[in-house]
């Protein structure tokens, strides 16, 4: 394990404020390889993927090519964070928490670029994908300060597990941190793996905490597969209230073989989620196998199949892992996904845009991928599981950027996007 540094680095994350080279969309989509095939490096849980496309993009004046001409820019915000891993702003103070998943967490001032350490941060469990992951804010802030982090931690006999902690922000002269921090919830059991902890955070619009929680890498594939065993908590969707307790209206709550905080279950490993906000729906994206990638809006109780049902195919393969999720009925279906043999879209981060600063792209879902090396954006009609999703070009397709993390800033409308790598910077998109 290792210990937070929370040491000043303000020394080797210089601002750059200048443009860092005007973009248009691209014409053509490029689609990325395996997600977390675990003959990858241990610490990228998503392989390196090859380049391809998805074909020409139909006539920027088509009804199809909503948004596609929009024209933006991409400012280096600032840089020299070390796998930066989650966004999350301060409501009306304008400054941007990150995390790294070493175990640092710093307060970043998009004006000038210049970080603050924030002290009172975990001990975490750095290893493969574990470490330090999310960050989210109470919904009333500043009049409730609590800042929630996501990470890794492990028990004393090395065995790891997906752990949510929230403090109380404090901002003054002398210094940042949390104060008071705690662990509010884990995510058990415990396991001796080092992959899939899911983890993204996010606030639904009545106050209750979302965490997402990966399947551990558990390859015993079948119907005792710890996704499809509600008695756990892992491969699911957490529903908790703001102190780390199941949330009362859970759907299984009442029932004694199943984990209180379940809010829906079947999942892989979602490492992306976001809230719509025409409807107040959760909705996630998460790794497949080979391919299998998936875009799911989340229903209370929801099983959303892994691994009985899944579009991926066996790593090395083309031997499905399981039959399609259409072919059963009594699990939900994604709105969107990428089958075996596309090349997949291995996610992390996903906002729905709602800013002033591209109006064309109200609506639109935004989303990073890994191992392809872009920014999604996709547009959404209808809503729910009936919701038609259709991906539209690509955008930082030519930056070698793996896109971990998205945020959108209230006031301005920019759109924020964490690279990840070990020298990475937080850059954003706006007008050209």
């Amino acid at each position: 394990m290792t210990n937070p540094d929370t040491s000043p680095r303000a020394d080797r994350r210089t601002a750059l404020r200048a443009t860092a080279g005007l973009a248009t969309l691209s014409l053509a989509g490029c689609l990325g390889g395996d997600s977390d095939d675990p003959n990858a490096d241990a610490s990228d849980e998503d392989g390196d993927g090859d380049d391809g496309s998805n074909g020409d993009a139909s006539d920027a004046d088509s009804p199809d090519d909503d948004g596609a001409d929009v024209r933006y820019a991409v400012d280096r915000v600032a840089e020299g964070f070390e796998n930066p891993w989650g966004l999350a702003f301060l409501p009306g103070d304008g400054r941007l928490l990150v995390t790294e998943r070493p175990g640092r967490l710093s307060l970043l001032d998009p004006a000038d670029g210049t970080t603050d350490p924030v002290a009172g941060v975990p001990e975490v469990y750095a290893r493969g994908q574990g470490g330090l992951l999310d960050v989210a804010v109470h919904p009333t802030y500043p009049d409730d300060r609590r800042v929630y982090l996501t990470y890794a931690a492990a028990d004393d006999s090395g065995a790891a597990a997906t752990h949510v902690g929230s403090g109380r922000l404090r901002l003054d002269a002398e210094s940042t941190a949390l104060d008071d921090f705690e662990t509010i919830h884990v995510a058990e059991p415990f396991l001796d793996s080092d992959q899939h902890f899911g983890s993204r955070a996010t606030f639904g619009p009545d106050g209750a905490l979302f965490v997402t929680v990966g399947d551990r890498r558990d390859t015993a594939f079948g119907p005792d597969h710890v996704s499809q065993d509600r008695s756990n908590e892992l491969g699911s969707t957490l529903r908790l209230t703001a102190d780390g307790d199941p949330h009362p209206d859970n759907p299984f709550v009442d029932d004694p073989d199943a984990a209180n905080a379940l809010y829906s279950y079947g999942h892989r490993n979602p490492q992306a989620m976001t809230v719509r906000p025409e409807t107040g729906r959760i909705w996630q994206c998460e790794h497949g196998e080979r391919d299998g990638d998936e875009i799911n809006a989340i229903e209370r109780g929801g099983n959303y199949g892994w691994p009985v049902t899944s579009e991926a195919c066996h790593y090395g393969t083309d031997e499905r892992v399981a039959p399609s999720h259409r072919e059963r009925g009594d699990v939900v279906a994604p709105v969107h996904y990428w089958p075996c043999g596309s090349g997949g879209f291995p996610p992390s981060g996903a906002v729905f845009y709602d800013g002033d600063a591209f109006p064309e792209w109200r609506g639109n879902l935004f989303a990073g991928t890994l191992a392809a090396q872009y920014l999604g954006r996709f547009t959404v009609e209808g809503e729910g599981t009936g919701a038609t999703v259709t991906e539209r070009e690509p955008l930082l397709s030519d930056r070698d950027w793996r896109v971990r993390a998205l945020a959108v800033e209230p006031m301005s409308g920019h759109l924020y996007v964490a690279v990840d790598d070990a020298d990475a910077p937080i850059v954003r998109l706006v007008p050209a």
